[in-house]
């Protein structure tokens, strides 16, 4: 399997202490944080590989390869939509989920296939995951006729009714209060469906967060909300703004059950989601689950990513969730290299014959510019 290249970044305050001094200086004002401790990320590398066979063990094997299967689809979708960004093909903002696929994937395939999904705008991943086709989801960003939104919601705003996904929402933290209301409905009509909504850690800031945790738990509604705390909004890091860094902590507050999850680990993701599926379905409770992650990419495709140093981003690239899974499975023999090959291969035909349906799919008739804009009348 190819690794995700990303572009090496020069220490934070290089600019600042190479003023004047030309290339060598640049050198020599290397970031102490930039030192790459080899021996601690094999540590880390190997702690996770044990934790991660120990899960596999209670898992069937079809489930397995499934999720090593969605995790790879989303990774080299998002690899040729940065590509097809660069050509021109896709406009707009764009958002990438490289390195974040354990959590989208871990988590909905603990879920069932009538519960409703709701997420932000970075939301390809969800979808994917959720099992919208490639075709549609490509053609969508494209900005095209066969898109799962028709070509009029890109990249920020899939949708796709037939399988719950009720769409990516651009206003952080905006589908929060959207998906509890979607909890409600479900509970008062008694289909013994859940809600499950993803946000960034940013989105814990807003007002809406709270009032929906202290309405969801108030009115014990079946609810899963999921902070994919990824550790920076946009450029922000989580330290410089949030006094209570512990997301998981803040559902004390409404006493709701919460954890804290390693989201770099499918099947932690996995495990965590089972228990807060569980609890909404037979009690009618919510839960609040921190799945701590890492963007590999930018926060958009116009982000360099200038604020974070080389040594962090080495860091979790040695924690790579599909990397570490892969090594997983072939560890406990679920899937030799062979069966994994096979399944890179079959992905990226997948991916192929998406952009091929993208390029190939008509842009939106003009006549669609006013079409969806209020109900149709009787």
């Amino acid at each position: 399997m190819s690794e995700l290249k990303v572009r090496p970044l020069r220490p934070r305050d290089a600019n600042a202490a190479t003023s004047g001094a030309g290339v060598a200086g640049a050198v020599e004002a290397r970031d102490p944080r930039d030192e790459i401790n080899a021996t601690e990320l094999r540590q880390e590398h190997e702690d996770r590989l044990h934790r991660q066979e120990e899960l596999i063990e209670r898992l069937e094997p079809a489930l397995l390869l499934e999720m090593y299967y969605q995790m790879l689809l989303i990774r080299r979708f998002e690899e040729k939509a940065a590509e097809a960004y660069t050509l021109g093909k896709i406009g707009g903002f764009c958002h990438l989920y490289i390195g974040q696929e354990a959590v989208a994937v871990g988590s909905i395939a603990a879920i069932n296939k009538d519960d409703y999904v709701m997420t932000s705008y970075r939301d390809h991943g969800h979808a994917l995951a959720r099992g919208t086709s490639p075709d549609e989801v490509m053609a969508e960003l494209f900005g095209r006729a066969g898109g799962v939104s028709a070509g009029k919601g890109g990249s920020m705003h899939l949708f796709d009714r037939d399988n719950y996904f009720l769409g990516g929402h651009a206003i952080v933290g905006g589908q929060i209060p959207l998906a509890t209301g979607v909890a409600f409905a479900a509970k008062y009509r008694e289909t013994k469906q859940i809600s499950v909504v993803y946000f960034g850690e940013a989105a814990v800031n807003q007002g809406v967060f709270h009032e929906s945790l202290n309405m969801a738990q108030l009115w014990k509604l079946p609810c899963v909300y999921i902070c994919e705390n990824n550790q920076y909004g946009m450029g922000t890091s989580l330290a410089r703004a949030m006094s209570q860094q512990d997301v998981s902590q803040k559902a004390c507050s409404y006493g709701l059950a919460s954890d804290f999850v390693d989201g770099m680990d499918v099947l932690a993701v996995y495990d965590a989601t089972c228990r807060a599926a569980e609890r909404a379905r037979k009690q009618s409770l919510p839960s609040l689950l921190e799945i701590r992650t890492y963007r590999f990419m930018g926060h958009s495709m116009s982000d360099p990513g200038n604020y974070r140093t080389r040594a962090e981003i080495e860091k979790y690239q040695e924690r790579d969730p599909v990397k570490v899974f892969g090594a997983s499975l072939r560890n406990k023999g679920i899937a030799d290299d062979s069966k994994l090959k096979g399944i890179e291969e079959r992905v990226r035909s997948e991916i192929e014959h998406a952009v091929k349906f993208a390029d190939e799919s008509p842009e939106p008739a003009p006549e669609e510019l006013f079409a969806h804009v209020y109900a149709n009348p009787l």
